[in-house]
This record gives C-alpha cells, structure tokens and sequence, in this order.
C-alpha cells in the first residue's frame, strides 16, 4: 500500500471518529459537566503526547513555547465552546456548526496582520462560499417563519455557543498557519494540547462542575483523548506531508455527515428539511472555499 493510499484510509478514519465523537459526549455529558470532561480528555492526551514527544522538549524555544501558547488558548476556547454548545443543542447540528470555521478563516484572512505571510487575498469564489455557509447557518440554527427582526433572538443558545467555538476553531487553524513551519510537527502537537489542557483549567470554575464515570464517560473519555486527539494530531500530520491540502479537506468535510450519521443511530436526531437544506448550503459552501482551484486551500484543526 502506497504512503497516499495509507494516508486517505487514516484521514478518512479520522473524519470517521471526530464524526462519531459528538454523539459520544453528547452522551458523556449528560453524567459529567462539559467543561470537566474537556478537562479530564486533555490532561490525558496531554501526559501521552508529552511522553512520546519528551525529545522534542528538551530543545523547545521560547519562540515555540509563544507559538504553542496561543495555538493552544485558541484550540481549548474551541473546545470548551463546542462542548457548552453540545449541551444544548443536537450532534449534527453541532458538527455542522462546527464546520463553518472552514469558510470563517477566508472572512479573517481579509485583515492583513491576520493573514499569514504568502497567502494571497480571498477570491470571489471563496467570498460566495462564504455567503452560503451563513445562509446555512441561518437555515440550520433558526425555526421555520422566523421574520428578519427576531432572527437573532430565535437562535437556540446552544447553537450560538457552538458558532462561537468555530470562530475560535478558524483563529486557531491560522495560528497554526503561522508558526506550523517553524517546529516539529510533534512538539507543536504536544504544546498546543497542553496549553489546551491549561486553559481548560482555568475556566473550569465557570461551571459547577459534577461527574460519575460511567461506562459512556469513560468510553468518550478514552476514544478523545487516545483517538480523537492525540492519534488524530499525529495522522493529520503525517498525512500533510504527503496529501495535497484540497484532499486533506475534502476527506475531512466528511466529519459533520459522520457526526449526522452517528446522531441519527444512536439518539434518533433526524434533521429536518430545513436544517438538511441548511447543512447542504454550509457543506457548499466549504466546497466552494476549499476545493475549487484556487490560492484559499486550508487545514482544518483536530
């Protein structure tokens, strides 16, 4: 099997797991409160990415140390944010939401102190796109008859609050733009989730916090950390090495209609038509920004 061929398979089984996640702690969070099993996932991932990647440590900078930094507050808001909002609102409709920070970074990259060094300014194309996925969104997040001035206030807090974790999601993929290059693809990994786990750890004291391990707790708990993130960090970097970017995400779209999927299976959360046309527009248009020729190519973050 070709080193291509190996790396589609993984990508297409990391889509695969981060899809199914959602569902996952969306049932592990009904026995744990959200913030602390973001906690408890990431000091785990952490102690193992420290352990595999402790060479890499010994030689960091203080310049990999800033990077890492702000790659990991960005990466824990991402997180916390998408977790609060998997409190109160469906997976799919979540992962959708999630998915949004594809077409978010080409609106962030218009700044130029935002946009990183070589890369050209957004296309019309990528602007359409951008276009479609907030029609999606609207679509996905607000009832049916909502009139122009209530549209705001119709959108569920839980869906608000996950659109938040994919604003912070984009700032994180463009912080990794940034500084990717300039250290080990493993230092980065483990720097940036420890950093995580820091955040996380200073606005735990935003909830009350409250858990039972039970056997769905340990089980998300255990497929997060070892699979959805510290595996999932280690196969997207190897399959960047060898994958155009356009594949990397075109597999990797695939990860809300996994999230859709595993929703439907086991909490029986269809989405309606509206919410499905909305899902269409936002999957547009991140097809639009992504894989249409052009200079807009992007990685989406674990």
């Amino acid at each position: 099997m070709s080193k291509r061929t190996l790396a589609h398979l993984l990508l297409l089984a990391t889509a695969l797991v981060w899809g199914a996640t959602f569902s996952l702690v969306k049932a592990a969070i009904a026995d744990m409160s959200p913030l602390l099993f973001n906690l408890l996932r990431m000091i785990l991932a952490s102690v193992i990415l420290v352990v595999i990647n402790r060479h890499h440590l010994r030689q960091v900078t203080r310049t990999q140390l800033l990077a890492g930094a702000f790659a990991g507050l960005f990466l824990g808001a991402g997180y916390q944010f998408q977790t609060l909002g998997l409190a109160h609102t469906a997976p799919a409709k979540c992962a959708f939401i999630t998915g949004m920070l594809v077409v978010l970074v080409p609106v962030f990259t218009l700044i130029p102190a935002v946009r990183p060094a070589g890369t050209p300014r957004p296309t019309v194309l990528a602007g359409l796109g951008t276009l479609l996925g907030f029609a999606g969104l609207v679509l996905i997040t607000t009832p049916a008859g909502t009139v122009l001035h209530n549209l705001v206030a119709s959108i569920a807090p839980g869906d608000l609050i996950a659109f938040l974790g994919a604003v912070a999601f984009a700032a994180h993929l463009l912080t990794l733009a940034h500084s990717s290059r300039s250290m080990p693809a493993g230092l980065l990994a483990t720097l940036q989730v420890s950093f995580a786990t820091l955040t996380m750890l200073v606005t735990l004291p935003l909830e009350h916090a409250h858990a039972a391990f039970t056997p769905p707790v340990i089980l998300a708990l255990v497929v997060c950390s070892l699979l959805g993130t510290v595996a999932a960090f280690t196969i997207q970097s190897f399959a960047q090495q060898v994958l155009p970017p356009t594949h990397t995400v075109l597999i990797l779209t695939f990860e809300p209609v996994f999230a859709w999927l595993t929703s439907l299976i086991f909490f029986h959360e269809a989405l309606g038509a509206r919410a499905l046309l909305g899902a269409g527009l936002i999957l547009a248009g991140i097809a639009l920004v992504e894989l249409i020729p052009g200079p807009n190519a992007t990685e989406i973050p674990a």
